[in-house]
């Protein structure tokens, strides 16, 4: 076989070359030719890598640098800052006065203006309200447990405590105080513990907080049971984000509904760990990302997130080259398209209007993503035969009233718990992740529901206490609250 020559080499010198040494030549150009394309396409990927931004991929704004350009500022309004002339005033609501406890009235002794004496009553008076804490005081209840002895049989008896009085030295507001310190505000139990000696007059150890936290657990693990069984028959916003239990990897999982929030913590994020959490029998939409675990649903049963569409575009036209073009124009179909879906979601179009204009800008966006997946970029390309495979599982929401086209909703949900594991590092055991996943569904879904949490983990740990059955997270089941 003729060896090939180099195109850097002249013809005329290459003639003069002996056989063996045009065969060595050109072994040695096409090894370095490769390892140069080699080489280019790392360096490729590493810039790429290097300009990740939350814009363009799915990191975290917080790992954002300084380099990062951020959206220019809103020009300058001319208008003066706080509220504007005509603006809805926003005030105060006044406790009603039946509430009050203490009612100081005003009086004006003489006139301003002559000084002449005043006497009698304004019918509506002005009324200013000041609120105070009074002294924080425990309220603390001794039980004496006597014992006596038979003067019969001479054997001792202690006496018992009364129902739903537990030997712990806690009680129930006490308990669920704490609780939703460290579970619902994140507060370590460093600081849970001077919170409560120095706000509340309790001296309490850490230990005991772990002890407290752990009977919450148990106070409220019927509700969430209950709230993880009502989820499976509802359509779901669901997302996944890496947790630590004692260094080692878990999954902290969340499901969304309309009224619900409902957080696990596993030891994996596979099909077999998806299907128990939602159901083997799961009829629901599923709303989320466009990871692997999610493709074991068909596709008419899923809505795939559009946020991190648009930061998958944004990431095409930054890696420049080939690929550019096809991102600019699958952002620009994103754009309208949330246009449209807002105008449509705050009544500017009917709803029949907006299915109209999409089947067309459908029809468009498969073309540009058949386009993209023929593109010399690699991970443009590869990312638009992803979204033809998947195309079906792109429009959910134009099919189906009330699915959104984002999976936010779990997104947002997350954020707590996400801060959480940064500041905490995860947790040190098995029932700590529980108490995490517990504090999280309870806190979450009353802020859902515009419930009070404390009351309801009061309520729970009452009912606990006493043995009786817990009040319900699931909106059908909500009881009366007694505080």
């Amino acid at each position: 076989m003729t060896p090939k020559r180099p195109a850097l080499l002249p013809g005329e010198l290459w003639e003069e070359l002996s056989a063996p040494l045009q065969v060595v030549i050109s072994a040695m150009v096409d090894y370095y030719e490769q390892r140069i394309a080699k080489l280019e396409a790392e360096v490729r990927e590493l810039t790429a890598r290097l300009n990740q931004t939350s814009q363009n991929s799915s990191k975290p704004p917080s790992s954002d640098g300084p380099h990062v350009k951020r959206k220019p500022p809103k020009p300058s309004s001319g208008r003066s800052l706080g509220g504007q002339p005509g603006h809805t005033p926003h005030q105060r609501v006044l406790v009603p006065i039946d509430d009050v406890d203490t009612v100081i009235t005003c009086k004006p002794e003489q006139c301003r203006r002559c000084g002449k004496p005043l006497t009698g009553s304004d019918p509506e008076p002005w009324r200013h309200q000041v609120v105070e804490l009074p002294p924080i005081r425990p309220h603390v209840t001794e039980y004496q447990r006597h014992r006596l002895k038979c003067g019969r049989c001479g054997i001792t008896t202690c006496g018992e405590l009364p129902p739903g009085v537990l030997s712990s030295c806690y009680g129930p507001r006490l308990a669920s105080v704490v609780a939703l310190c460290t579970g619902g505000y994140r507060m370590s139990k460093r600081m849970v513990a001077s919170f409560c000696r120095e706000v509340l007059g309790i001296e309490v150890s850490l230990g005991e907080i772990s002890q407290i936290e752990q009977t919450v657990t148990n106070a409220v693990a019927p509700a969430v049971e209950e709230a993880a069984v009502y989820v499976q028959s509802c359509d779901l916003n669901i997302d996944e984000t890496p947790w630590k239990e004692r260094q080692k990897r878990r999954t902290l999982w969340t499901m969304v509904t309309t009224q619900l929030r409902v957080f696990t913590i596993t030891t994996g994020r596979g099909v077999a760990v998806l299907r128990e959490l939602v159901g083997e029998w799961y009829c629901g939409l599923l709303t989320s990302d466009r990871a692997k675990v999610y493709d074991s649903y068909s596709l008419r049963k899923r809505q795939i997130c559009w946020s991190h569409l648009l930061r998958d575009f944004q990431a095409m036209i930054d890696r420049g080259g080939p690929g550019q073009k096809v991102g600019e124009a699958l952002l620009e179909h994103a754009r309208v398209m949330f246009a449209w879906w807002h105008w449509a979601r705050d009544g500017t179009w009917t709803r029949s209007t907006f299915q109209s204009y999409v089947q067309t800008l459908r029809a468009s966006f498969k073309i540009e993503l058949a386009w993209g997946s023929q593109s010399a970029c690699a991970k443009t390309a590869a990312t638009c035969r992803e979204l033809l495979l998947r195309e079906a599982a792109l429009w959910t929401f134009v099919r189906v009233e009330g699915i959104e086209p984002t999976n936010n909703a779990a997104e947002r949900s997350l954020r707590g718990a996400v801060l959480w594991r940064k500041v905490s590092f995860g947790t040190q055991s098995e029932r700590g992740s529980h108490f995490v996943a517990s504090m999280l569904t309870v806190v979450l879904s009353c802020q859902q529901q515009k419930r009070n949490a404390l009351i309801y983990l009061t309520t729970c740990c009452r009912a606990f206490y006493a043995n009786r059955p817990v009040p319900s997270l699931v909106p059908e089941t909500l009881g009366d609250l007694a505080f």
